[in-house]
């Protein structure tokens, strides 16, 4: 079935002349993909001449929304599925890698700039970054980049916003909407010859739309560069967020369809939330030993505070991390082969603290929670080293081999220090070396068309929880998922460049697969229980239309087909072989425009398919498909020289479709009560933007 779909969708695309695009709301040029810069970490910074799928957010395509939420972006870009519940909660998918985990983004691995997002307990957050800090972010589909970690799902690489032009640059901007949406920002840049920063800050507040759902962060951003020469430069970067979120959590199938507002009734009781402050901050040097070899070396803190009263417990966490990254990259010749290469070695330490106490809501005259007796405290810590290298060779003008090897090393230690007892003892614990290996293969028949075939290795680190038993002592048993990956894919130009199409097949099979068995209401034991089967077809389009002097037509469209299954899964002696795998719908699609004329105005419009999404490993609920259409105007003008405004208005979900923005996986109902998939998405909602900036 799989083959049919692919060649249904090989047809549409040698078909398709006239219907996709990268949206682009400059009006005085447009930007073609084959130009675009990927991250100077990697070995070849072309796209085009990357053998890999990777889906790259511009700018403007990061902002084309409300600047807010991310989630509506990120979807656009085909075999990524990022689901979302009240902006704070979020799950991110790469080709069904991470779709079972309960809360939370893993098995990806993310990074801003140099530094690593990811934690040692391997969550990945990246929502504490404003939108607006982002100057462009790429998202590497499977694990074909060593030189990243060779994370199962992939890497998301964050690059940090700089000023493009001029030497500085001031702008205030306010973002309004439904439901109490409110976002303030201002910042401030200077570019200079031997030196840059970047400071900006941000408040975004919203009441939610459904019970127990205010929000509030705030953040501010320092970064830029110091030192800056011809051979060598400083880079520094930190970030402070303050965050604190109501949730509203999940509800039954009878509430979402009657009154998708409400909130679970004791999650609006003890009125849970989630609170932290959390600081991001590093130190990059990079510089140029000789012509033929550079190194770029960085250090790193991620450090994070947080309370998270819940209704059966409170959970006070606090982690400090901290590493180092080194990397040298060079080319050679040996003869008339040109060879470029990059080798390297990262080390992340993670220290884990975490609390729980008793929450005496119910005791507390419906004023929420209370803090009661302590249950229990844990301390962890995690350490692993990335030791990674990289080999580019060109064999002619069109045919080039690149190689890759990751080898990760992890150990932790695990020590209970309430209640006390006589099994309170520090344990420590350390995973086999894992070797991760990557080959490709890149034909580039001409300058416009390449052809890639990728076979590669990786590996996925168990989440804190998976590592302990139920009794909170390390889980001897268990062990990372490993799996293989291969790839068929092709980057192509068509009409003088004006349609630029990527397509990629791929089959990747998991074995060891991670299953979180829940054991309480917010515990959860891991196991080994099986493999899984992903494999797939993934397709975009962008087209760029000059319609005459005063138009020109930007549009995409993007579509991925799929197909996940559990090979070989037994869980509490239920078999699953052969169901559907869960949380991932198996088909979406995207499509969008924007027509942007001379005179500053510009109207833009964005189309979201999501198929029905399997609840549970037992495939006996599904989520319905749905349908999402966005649309968004505005118009940007000088007022006098230097001086720009801007002003937006949008829709989003125009057809005020019912949907679940986000599933809770097997989801179980205490006693008679039906389970809690669901976190409603929002309906029909409105915002505007007015934007000031300055460049002088």
């Amino acid at each position: 079935m799989i083959l049919k779909k692919c060649f249904l969708l090989l047809l549409i695309l040698f078909v398709s002349q006239n219907i996709s695009a990268q949206e682009n709301i400059d009006t005085t040029k447009t930007q073609k993909l084959n130009e675009v810069l990927i991250s100077p970490l990697h070995i070849n910074r072309d796209l085009q001449n990357s053998p890999a799928s990777i889906g790259i957010l511009s700018e403007k395509e990061l902002l084309r929304n409300n600047t807010t939420d991310i989630n509506n972006v990120i979807n656009a870009i085909p075999g990524v599925f990022m689901q979302s519940s009240n902006i704070t909660t979020t799950r991110i998918s790469i080709r069904g890698i991470g779709a079972r985990t309960p809360y939370g983004t893993n098995k990806i691995r993310a990074f801003y700039g140099s530094i690593p997002l990811t934690s040692g307990n391997s969550e990945t957050v990246i929502d504490d970054i404003d939108l607006q800090n982002i100057n462009q972010i790429e998202i590497i589909k499977g694990p074909l980049s060593s030189v990243y970690g060779a994370g199962l799902g992939g890497a998301i690489l964050i690059s940090p916003q700089t000023l493009k032009k001029g030497n500085y640059k001031a702008e205030v901007s306010s973002v309004f909407g439904s439901y109490g949406l409110l976002k303030n920002r201002i910042s401030f840049d200077l570019n200079e010859k031997e030196s840059s920063l970047s400071l900006s800050y941000h408040n975004l507040k919203t009441d939610g739309w459904r019970q127990n759902s205010a929000y509030n962060r705030e953040g501010i951003t320092l970064g830029g560069e110091l030192f800056r020469n011809r051979n060598s430069k400083l880079t520094y970067f930190s970030n402070y967020t303050y965050l604190k979120a109501y949730i509203p959590s999940s509800i039954n199938k009878t509430t979402f369809e009657n009154n998708p507002k409400a909130g679970a009734p004791t999650w609006v009781a003890a009125k849970g939330f989630k609170e932290y402050k959390s600081t991001l901050g590093g130190l990059a040097y990079d510089f140029s030993i000789n012509e033929n070899l550079k190194n770029s070396t960085s250090v790193f803190i991620n450090y994070k505070d947080s309370n998270e009263p819940r209704p059966f417990d409170i959970l006070r966490q606090y982690t400090f991390a901290s590493g180092v990254r080194t990397q040298f990259s060079g080319d050679f010749n040996i003869g008339k082969i040109k060879n470029q290469f990059i080798a390297g070695l990262e080390y992340f330490r993670d220290n884990y603290s975490g609390n729980t106490f008793q929450n005496l809501y119910q005791q507390n005259n419906e004023n929420g929670s209370l803090q009661g007796d302590q249950l229990s405290a844990t301390d962890q810590k995690r350490d692993f080293y990335n030791i990674f290298s990289q080999i580019r060779t060109l064999l002619s003008e069109h045919f080039e081999i690149q190689a890759g090897l990751n080898y990760n090393k992890t150990k932790f230690e695990l020590q209970n220090d309430f209640p006390a007892s006589a099994n309170n003892q520090k344990e420590k614990y350390s995973y086999d070396g894992i070797f991760s290996p990557q080959l490709s293969f890149l034909f580039k028949p001409n300058e416009v068309q390449t052809f890639y075939f990728s076979a590669s290795r990786g590996f996925s680190l168990p989440a804190t929880e998976e590592t302990l038993t139920s009794t909170g002592n390390i889980n001897q048993n268990i062990k990372p998922e490993t799996g293989y990956n291969f790839e068929l894919g092709g980057k192509l130009h068509f009409f003088n460049k004006k349609l630029y199409t990527q397509i990629a097949i791929y089959r990747m099979e998991i074995k060891d697969l991670l299953v979180a068995k829940r054991i309480g209401d917010d515990q959860y034991e891991g196991v080994n229980a099986g493999k899984t089967f992903h494999e797939g077809i993934e397709i975009s389009l962008n087209h760029n239309w000059p319609i005459n002097k005063i138009f020109n037509l930007n549009s995409y469209i993007g579509a991925s087909i799929g197909n996940y299954e559990f090979k070989e899964f037994v869980d509490n002696g239920n078999d699953f072989s052969g169901n559907k795998l869960t949380g991932v719908p198996a088909n979406t699609a995207s499509a969008g425009f924007t027509l942007n004329t001379t005179s500053g105005f510009y109207f833009s419009a964005d189309f979201q398919f999501t198929d029905k999404i399997p609840m549970n490993d037992s495939n006996a609920n599904f989520s319905d498909s749905y349908s999402l259409l966005n649309l968004k105007t505005g118009y940007q003008f000088e007022i006098f020289s230097g001086l720009t405004t801007h002003l937006d208005a949008g829709i989003n979900n125009v057809m005020n479709e019912k949907y679940a923005s986000m599933i809770l996986t097997n989801a179980t109902g205490v006693g008679n009560a039906q389970p809690r998939f669901y976190y409603p998405g929002l309906p029909i909602n409105f915002y505007g933007i007015i934007s000031l900036n300055y460049v002088f």
